[in-house]
């Protein structure tokens, strides 16, 4: 389908939802809600397409102005530069239209569960893991979202073993869903005294935040355990059974919840991070389904693939998927994510427009 029959298709779907939610034997009400989610979902793909297609009217009724042998020189010349001003205009408003009718993720508008875990490399990992977390935590700040601390697993050193968090906010999940992967570190650890460059990595997993609505559970499919909470070097953290453990029968889930004292706000929280699981499991499914061959790239959310490389002697990040090398370690450990997240947003965007087009 080119892009021209995309548009009708879009113009006439919008103009039959307007018809369902007007007519005389009205949609339920659930119906309505979802005709009109729909609706407002096109209307602006539809303002889109409207100045699109006023401007090559426009376009049409200068060129014959142009061409008419009859016509006034004068007038003649000031249609011609017209014409050439609005032919400068047209392919960006075409490039805004196709941006538009570009499939959006339905989870883009959700909150997000952040899980930073230490991978190869010992100590040296589970430092880094607590620098891409405080990372992640700072462009939390810069975009005013809302950053809460599930669980936390720490080592003496100010390293973490793992950390996960929830992330409220506007467009979360949207911003953040490129960051799952494998992250490298290159640089000379402090207890290094030889002053040689090691190499070590975390992994970072970033789900939607599902809702209730998105994931039933049955509690038939639930098994929870409750145990002593323990804290560092086997301490226990508090006198009562209060650590819960839910396992989700039919995908084999299971959740770790032991940092607050009461056991149902252990249950809570841990029912949040399961449900997230649940969700990013079932996106995964549908999402090898219908295109194998997209998730080499951009937005693959493979665990196993190596994603970045940071490399501490030259200061220098590297996004592999995308090519994209800049020499703003510093400013980038500290939160100025956005000229990474731009770029990939970018390329999944011209992706997916190579694919309607």
């Amino acid at each position: 389908m080119n892009l021209d029959e995309n548009l009708s298709r879009v113009l006439a779907r919008h103009e039959e939802l307007s018809s369902l939610m007007s007519s005389a034997t009205p949609p339920s009400a659930e119906q309505y809600v979802k005709l009109s989610r729909e609706y407002a979902e096109l209307s602006p793909i539809v303002e889109g397409i409207n100045a699109l297609r006023d401007v090559q009217a426009e376009l049409d009724d200068l060129q014959s102005m142009i061409k008419d042998p009859d016509g006034d020189a004068e007038m003649r010349e000031m249609a011609d530069d017209e014409h050439r001003a609005l032919q400068k205009k047209l392919p960006e408003l075409a490039h805004r239209v196709q941006l538009l009718l570009v499939p959006k993720d339905e989870a883009d508008s959700k909150n997000a569960i952040l899980e930073v875990r230490a991978g190869t490399g010992g100590d040296e990992a589970a430092l880094f893991a607590a620098d891409l977390f405080r990372m992640y935590q700072r462009y939390a700040e810069t975009r005013n979202w809302k950053l809460e601390i599930m669980s936390m697993n720490e080592i003496g050193i100010g390293g973490l073993k793992e950390v996960v968090a929830s992330i409220s906010g506007k467009d979360v999940f949207a911003r953040l869903k490129f960051e799952s992967g494998v992250h490298r570190v290159q640089r000379v650890p402090a207890t290094e005294s030889g002053g040689r460059i090691h190499t070590s990595a975390a992994t970072v997993a970033v789900m939607p935040e599902a809702e209730e609505v998105d994931v039933q559970i049955e509690d038939k499919d639930l098994r929870i355990d409750v145990f002593r909470a323990s804290g560092p070097g086997g301490q226990s953290v508090n006198t009562t059974d209060s650590a819960v453990r839910i396992t989700h029968l039919p995908t084999g889930i299971v959740v770790s919840q032991q940092d607050e004292k009461s056991q149902h706000k252990n249950k809570a929280k841990g029912m949040r991070v399961l449900r997230a699981r649940i969700y990013e499991q079932q996106r995964q499914k549908l999402d090898d389904e219908r295109a194998e061959t997209r998730r080499s790239q951009v937005g693959s959310g493979d665990r196993s693939e190596r994603i970045r490389t940071y490399n501490f002697p030259d200061r220098r990040v590297t996004d592999h998927r995308i090519g994209l090398t800049l020499h703003q370690l510093d400013s980038i450990l500290n939160g100025d994510l956005d000229v990474v997240v731009d770029a990939l947003v970018t390329e999944d965007q011209a992706q997916k427009l190579a694919e309607i087009n």
